[in-house]
């Protein structure tokens, strides 16, 4: 299956979407705007998402993709009925937290969530909790600055803030571990989150259930583009000759390239990074 996919998140989080979505769909090319000039998106505030979502959105469009994913929960859970009332005929996909995968998973029912302030605030994810609040106990985190911590770690290595934050985060949810009364499920629910799953997975150790949404985003993207019928033309039309992922970020363009060479499996040669436009201050 062939197309364009338009991904964007507040900064590299994306990526761990992106390596998901390249899995499920080998043969569609990629364009990710990591919006890192204007991150961590899940401490700010809903009018300055909704203006940074439709100026992406904007810019992703320019370049004719065939489908969009909002690789971030925040996002998702502020923009998404706006963005799909804005263009109904483009396929547009977004994330939330996977509680319903983790509920599958768990036995002890006592689930973990960590997320941004932000998404835990938002009406679709309550409406998300209580609709499955009577099958397990979820117990919901913010984590403030993780996603920031992660952002920085791309380009240093250094993962000392990181492991000092999940340790911070996990010790106020509570135990862990496989006993009744244990958290044996946790839920990441920011997309920056599952790069900091070996900090977590050497506190939590290997019988904590680690559960996020790229797979299931992923799958539901590949259904949503089986479902159209592109032009030939539009098909074809190059992003950029021979370019199979596009890069593009509204801070350090660096940033983004040391986490994707980083973090994203079998790189594409031609992959390109370049600084976007979109970088003028919200309203």
């Amino acid at each position: 299956m062939t197309g364009l996919v338009g991904v964007f998140d507040s900064g590299i989080g994306g990526l761990s979407i992106l390596q998901a979505l390249r899995a499920e769909l080998p043969q569609s090319r990629f364009i990710y705007i990591a919006d890192s000039g204007h991150a961590p998106y899940g401490e700010r505030t809903d009018a300055h998402v909704m203006v940074r979502s439709r100026a992406i959105m904007a810019e992703l469009l320019r370049h004719q993709v065939q489908a969009l994913v909002i690789a971030c929960n925040t996002a998702t859970a502020v923009a998404i009925e706006q963005l799909r009332a804005d263009y109904p005929e483009l396929p547009i996909i977004g994330v939330e937290p996977a509680l319903k995968p983790a509920l599958a998973l768990s036995r002890t029912r006592r689930i973990g969530v960590m997320a941004t302030r932000s998404t835990l605030a938002s009406a679709k994810f309550k409406t998300l909790l209580a609709s499955l609040a009577d099958q397990a106990e979820f117990v919901v985190q913010a984590c403030d600055g993780l996603a920031d911590a992660i952002e920085r770690s791309a380009s240093s290595n250094d993962t000392s803030d990181i492991q000092a934050l999940c340790a911070q985060y996990t010790k106020a949810m509570g135990s862990f571990g496989t006993h009744i009364g244990q958290i044996d499920t946790l839920v990441l629910g920011c997309t920056h989150y599952p790069f900091a799953t070996e900090e977590l997975r050497e506190m939590l150790g290997p019988q904590v259930q680690l559960v996020s949404n790229g797979p299931a985003v992923a799958r539901q993207t590949r259904l949503k583009l089986a479902q159209r019928v592109f032009p030939a033309d539009v098909q074809s039309a190059p992003l950029i000759p021979s370019m199979r992922l596009l890069l593009l970020s509204s801070g350090d363009p660096q940033v983004l390239q040391c986490a994707a060479q980083r973090w994203l499996p079998r790189m594409p040669a031609e992959a390109l990074f370049l600084a976007n436009p979109l970088n003028e201050s919200a309203q």
